[in-house]
């Protein structure tokens, strides 16, 4: 993306590492590398230019919170000071050569991805256009079905409990986080029959538990199977599991960059792929891989099970897509939100943002208050 005429250079960038504990409708959930989450964690960047435009960003976090945060301060912020930002593309580019023996994937990608999301909000703003509109789209989509991405439940009462509520708040999908067919009963049982019920299983089985598996959830109606298997890159496993199960089978939130997408497709590994944002380079090389997704003609469901920009991101790229697609939102409700109102579900939709660039706004006295030493 080009801003032509409008010339900025970068005078700052700051990242912030901040953990807000939440309430999800049920005891704190575990983890994946053990112990129980009590906050949600993020990096969110701030991008600063000559003109006085300030955009921001966020970047895959979790346990790898730390790591990005340091990789934006000591590693892409002395390559961003000074450069110029009217040309996202050949700016992120130069940035993607700069960090090759980094690696294609991981904690410096997330970072990147933050960066680009910031760079897309700044032109926006430098353009008085939302994203979405700078995409492409027509705004025909004002507003956007969401699923509620519920955590790890663990107990089917807990799932009863929390699938029951979700429902009440409105939402007329669910994704679960579960690893038992036990889950699945339970949430079916509760939402009845119908009722849309997605599956992931966050790439715990190896191929032939998972083809077990999968067997064992096909009675529960499953809308699809997400990240079955381990490691999540054995696109032979998951094209396996495909053919053995008449469940669909959708993954993609791990995909790096856009030759991952290209491999996962050709390897007939997904009925629907999940590029996300904040994992895979910002908005730049998200939107290329919802175009050779809908090229191949694919299913793609952006992966967005975020609070803040990497929420908003994913929403304009929703908007600016040309078949339809459901919105992820992380059933948990922030003691205070850094993006106040903007981003919260209402009647199970969320509204695509129209401000200028992401058109949020981001307090950062609540990223000072939660901010991670």
């Amino acid at each position: 993306m080009s801003l032509g005429s409008i010339a900025m250079k970068i005078t700052d960038v700051e990242a912030y590492h901040i953990a807000i504990p939440f309430e999800h409708g049920a005891p704190p959930p575990s983890q994946g590398s053990g112990g129980v989450r009590t906050t949600l964690e993020a990096v969110y960047v701030r991008v600063a230019t000559d003109a006085g435009l300030i955009g921001w960003g966020e970047c895959f976090g979790f346990n790898c919170c730390p790591v990005t945060h340091f990789a934006i301060g000591r590693i892409l912020k002395p390559f961003l000071i000074g450069r110029a930002c009217d040309d996202i593309g050949a700016l992120m580019l130069d940035m993607h050569r700069r960090v090759q023996s980094s690696g294609r994937n991981g904690p410096l990608i997330f970072a990147l991805s933050g960066v680009d999301i910031a760079l897309w909000d700044i032109a926006g703003k430098a353009r008085k256009m939302p994203i979405h509109r700078m995409l492409g789209s027509t705004g025909a989509r004002s507003r956007v079905p969401a699923y509620a991405s519920l955590m790890r439940l663990d107990t089917p009462a807990n799932v009863r409990k929390v699938c029951y509520d979700a429902i009440a708040r409105g939402y007329s999908q669910i994704k679960l986080h579960e690893r038992t067919a036990e889950a699945a009963a339970a949430a079916r049982e509760t939402a009845g029959a119908g009722f849309p019920i997605m599956l992931d299983t966050n790439c715990t089985w190896d191929q032939s538990t998972a083809v077990e598996m999968a067997r064992r959830l096909e009675a529960y109606d499953l809308t699809w199977l997400e990240e079955p298997v381990f490691p999540p890159d054995d696109y032979k496993a998951l094209a396996t599991l495909r053919r053995e199960t008449k469940i669909p089978i959708a993954a993609g939130e791990n995909l790096g960059n856009l030759l991952d997408v290209e491999r996962i497709l050709d390897a007939g590994a997904v009925d629907i792929v999940q590029p996300d944002p904040i994992k895979m380079g910002g908005i730049t090389e998200c939107w290329k891989a919802l175009q050779i997704a809908e090229a191949r003609g694919v299913q793609a469901e952006p992966h967005s099970p975020w609070h803040g920009p990497g929420l908003a991101a994913a929403l304009h790229l929703i908007a600016a897509m040309k078949t339809d697609c459901l919105a992820e939102f992380y059933y948990a409700d922030l003691r205070i939100s850094p993006m106040g109102d903007a981003g919260v579900p209402r009647d199970g939709f969320l509204a695509v943002p129209e401000g200028p660039g992401l058109g949020i706004d981001v307090d950062e006295r609540v990223l000072t208050e939660f901010r991670v030493a």
